[in-house]
């Protein structure tokens, strides 16, 4: 495996201990860009309730199957560490240790090793031994507050700005810039990844704009939350929705002029205006269907898409002509993000079934331990 090239990370070892949300998508990622990935499953499974065969955030990985509570199941992991990289666990504050498997007892193991630790509220604080979700840490960092319509409840981003975007990409830079270091200078070290962290630094733009006067600390009143009439989603006469976000004048222009609006839409300068403008937009897009309004946008710089579903979105031309999304043993799938012109990446292989591949990375790792019991 090792020996083919499948991205930028080739050659890179990751042991990933195996746990729900961030850590495996974190992991994924590296295994997408070419690492080899080994998950280290429990027996029994993670508890996230999904067939394996459809937990797409475990493909191009392989799995061994250990019981770290077992005697000598942390010796086990400690010979994989000994030959890793990077090494990927999500478990609370001090569990780690607990298992016989924390950053003092595989640095010891492996003085260069990245040790990245993905949690939600960081390895210390307050809040550090408390359980929590992505809307827990979403909620405390400011983020959620600014999501949604002014006169409603904050609106839930799904699991996609604490997990993935404060969570897992975090850990991603974390560990890579981590193993320039000690690729460098031969040290390795811990990496504290926490989602409250990640969430926050996210809206760094926001909170320049807070302090310069440009932005409201109310949701849905600014330009770029929903309160902007040109920056926003529309309902069309089908009940579908197109988006919009003509912000530069010259694009704004062309917006009105497919619109119908020109020569009657209010001064969108006039902030006393907004809501006026606001409703004359929404009548036009109530006048004709998604599909409709995606023909006379097409082709312009007005800066207006259709709002697609999960289902829908593989079908666009463009995502189409870009490969986008892929498929790969019948499940169609998000294609490994970014591109490289010189080490492309693909998906290699589908979700690692748990101990699938113990046999195979024994022998590729050189870990005898790992190999089943014949008996």
């Amino acid at each position: 495996m090792a020996s083919i090239e499948h991205g930028p990370l080739t050659g890179v070892r990751v042991v990933e201990l195996a746990g729900i949300g961030p850590g495996p998508f974190a992991a994924m990622l590296l295994a997408d860009l070419g690492a080899d990935v080994v998950r280290v499953d429990r027996p029994g499974g993670a508890g996230l309730g999904i067939d394996p065969a459809y937990d797409l955030t475990n493909r191009n990985k392989r799995s061994v199957l250990v019981d770290l509570k077992s005697d000598g199941g942390a010796a086990r992991v400690l010979d994989l560490v000994e030959r890793a990289d990077i090494l990927v666990e999500g478990y609370r504050p001090g569990v780690a240790e607990r298992l016989g498997v924390g950053p003092e007892a595989c640095l010891a193991r492996n003085p260069r090793l990245v040790y990245g630790r993905m949690t939600g509220w960081g390895q210390d604080g307050p809040l550090a031994d408390r359980a929590g979700h992505d809307i827990s840490y979403i909620a405390l960092t400011g983020t959620l507050s600014m999501i949604g319509r002014p006169d409603e409840p904050p609106t839930v981003p799904a699991n996609l700005v604490g997990d993935y975007a404060g969570g897992s990409l975090y850990l991603v830079v974390g560990v890579l810039a981590a193993l320039q270091h000690a690729r460098a200078h031969g040290e390795g070290q811990v990496v504290d990844a926490a989602i409250v962290d990640g969430a926050a630094h996210l809206a760094t733009m926001i909170h320049g704009m807070l302090a310069a006067g440009g932005w409201q600390d109310r949701r849905g009143t600014n330009l770029l939350d929903g309160g902007c009439p040109f920056y926003g989603s529309y309902e069309t006469s089908d009940g579908q929705y197109m988006a919009v976000g003509p912000l530069e004048q010259r694009f704004y222009a062309e917006f009105t002029e497919i619109l119908g609006l020109a020569d009657t839409a209010p001064d969108r300068g006039d902030l006393t205006r907004w809501d006026e403008l606001r409703t004359a937009v929404a009548d036009r897009f109530r006048t004709r269907t998604r599909a409709e309004w995606t023909e006379a946008f097409d082709g312009s710089d007005a800066c207006v898409a259709p709002v697609l579903s999960l289902r829908e979105a593989p079908h666009h031309p463009h995502l189409a002509a870009r490969a986008t999304f892929v498929e790969h043993g019948g499940l169609t799938q998000p294609a490994p993000a970014p591109r490289f012109s010189a080490t492309p990446v693909s998906v290699r292989s589908g979700p690692a079934q748990p101990g699938a591949d113990t046999a195979a990375v024994a022998a590729d790792w050189d870990v005898p331990g790992l190999r089943p019991d014949p008996s």
